[in-house]
């Protein structure tokens, strides 16, 4: 009996030991109480997951579930993806919004001061194109509005629990769907990193006062890979498509061919694409039923 007991005592402090780890907490040197999640390691997206954003694209004139204006819908209805052949643009990065949905993989390291041991920054090189993003942990503040903006943009951080909250400002324009739909410089983004046992998730907070009537709430889930390792990311420009010089593809307002398949594929309203965040709740779908009647 006292052997079953004592085993079942070592199975239990087992047990503990590894609840403990899979939360993966650390203390910081600061002496205050402050703990951080660790983050380090090889993280790699599971591409069943947000398949068509991560994987071929969304078709054109996908909208649903963005609280897209006026403006952010027609600048989506005169994209030609074409545009990315240019030799331009072939090198493009990732925004450091759009890189944590789309399909790269991401290492991730921290900088610690040598005499504090206190964490001065986070480093991620994500896969595609080898971006290194760096999140400051040492409270500076953020660049004046007119400084240079980045792919990548100027990220600080806090820990909120176990959370890591990055704020992230100074973006370039870019997309938020790789269908055109549009995202502006002036836009600043929130996320929060959250580790428990091997899954990282990343929960976008995104907002933009040009093209979205309210913040855009998005996640993705990464897996952590303990033997992953980042490889070199190589790009070199190659004439795609032969064009006259100075031709920047583009559709004129009512010309793009493409904006019904999405609807016609999955049989729903054309008129989705013009409602924006009403979309998003659940009243909407009252709204939904009568059109399909209709």
């Amino acid at each position: 009996m006292k052997s079953i007991l004592k085993n079942f005592a070592v199975l239990l402090v087992s047990l503990q030991a590894m609840l403990i780890g899979s939360l993966a907490f650390a203390q910081s040197g600061t002496g205050g109480g402050v703990y951080e999640a660790d983050l380090q390691g090889y993280w790699y997206n599971p591409l069943y997951e947000d398949n068509r954003d991560r994987g071929e694209g969304p078709y054109i004139g996908d909208y649903l579930g963005l609280p897209l204006n006026e403006a952010a819908i027609q600048a989506a209805e005169a994209w030609d993806p074409t545009i990315l052949s240019l030799e331009e643009r072939q090198c493009n990065d990732y925004a450091a919004d759009y890189a944590a949905h789309s399909i790269g993989n991401q290492a991730i390291w921290k900088e610690v001061d040598p005499f504090t041991n206190e964490t001065i920054a986070w480093r991620l090189r994500l896969s595609w194109m080898g971006g290194q993003r760096t999140i400051w942990m040492d409270g500076r503040p953020h660049p004046p509005e007119g400084a240079p903006h980045t792919w990548l943009g100027f990220s600080t951080g806090e820990w909120v629990g176990p959370t890591l909250v990055v704020t992230t400002t100074h973006l370039k324009n870019t997309w938020l769907r790789r269908n055109g739909v549009p995202r502006s410089d002036k836009a600043y983004v929130v996320q929060y990193f959250t580790r428990l046992g091997n899954l990282l998730t990343i929960v976008d907070h995104i907002y933009d006062p040009i093209y979205l009537t309210e913040p855009l709430v998005r996640s993705s889930d990464y897996i952590f890979d303990p033997a992953g390792k980042m490889g070199t990311f190589i790009c070199e420009t190659v004439e795609e498509a032969p064009r006259d010089l100075g031709v920047v593809p583009h559709y004129l307002p009512g010309e793009n061919p493409s904006l019904t398949e999405f609807y016609e594929v999955f049989d729903l309203p054309i008129e989705l694409m013009k409602n924006g965040a009403e979309m998003l709740y659940p009243e909407y779908l009252n709204k939904l039923e009568a059109m399909r009647n209709d």
